[in-house]
């Protein structure tokens, strides 16, 4: 008998909750540090890395109020022109938009983007597909950015995302939302990265 009550009770439970759309609860203030500023339409993400496992600048952030360390990756709105950036217990990440392929982007940066102008920014790729991988980047007037080095392939690292790994040095000579393109034989994509 109890299982015949627990059950409607739980899909009662999980319909209200899937019906009220991510909006902040009433009397609970962690709950607007818990949602995300954007939420970007992209194929589900695949599990976060492994804490432990992921490379990590050397001062861990802090967890705000109502998070706690181990929460998963958080959709900011530091992106431009629909490029979401993921902030979790490592670097930024960024999704690209990939056809015939995965992409995903690792910021060596200080903090969450905008990325400094004029300074060199590492960003290390993963990208699902097959051949070399070429890069560049420029803005929507014509301005490319310096690739001071790279891409190097890279035979492995903790960092667990899907694809082969290349590291890339880029110096955007200005402000913009930057389009950074990335090709293989097979498989091609994309991200927009916003510098300050």
């Amino acid at each position: 008998m109890k299982r015949m009550v627990m059950a409607p009770l739980l899909i009662g439970i999980a319909v209200a909750g899937c019906a009220a759309g991510g909006e902040q609860a009433a009397g609970d203030p962690g709950a607007a540090a818990r949602t995300p500023s954007v939420v970007s339409p992209s194929p589900s993400l695949p599990p976060s890395p492994d804490p432990s496992q992921s490379p990590s600048p050397s001062s861990p952030r802090s967890s705000g109020p109502g998070q706690s360390a181990s929460a998963g990756p958080v959709v900011t709105g530091a992106g431009c022109n629909g490029t979401s950036v993921f902030l979790g217990q490592g670097f930024p990440e960024v999704r690209g938009t990939a056809a015939d392929a995965e992409l995903w982007g690792l910021l060596f940066a200080k903090g969450p983007p905008p990325l400094p102008h004029g300074e060199e920014v590492k960003i290390v790729w993963r990208m699902t597909g097959e051949g070399p991988l070429q890069v560049k980047a420029e803005l929507p007037d014509g301005t490319r950015a310096e690739l001071a080095w790279g891409p190097e392939e890279h035979g492995g690292s903790s960092w667990r995302r899907p694809g082969q790994e290349w590291g890339t040095g880029f110096v955007f000579p200005k402000r913009g939302c930057w389009k950074v393109e990335l090709t293989r034989t097979r498989g091609s994509g994309h991200v927009w990265l916003l510098v300050r």
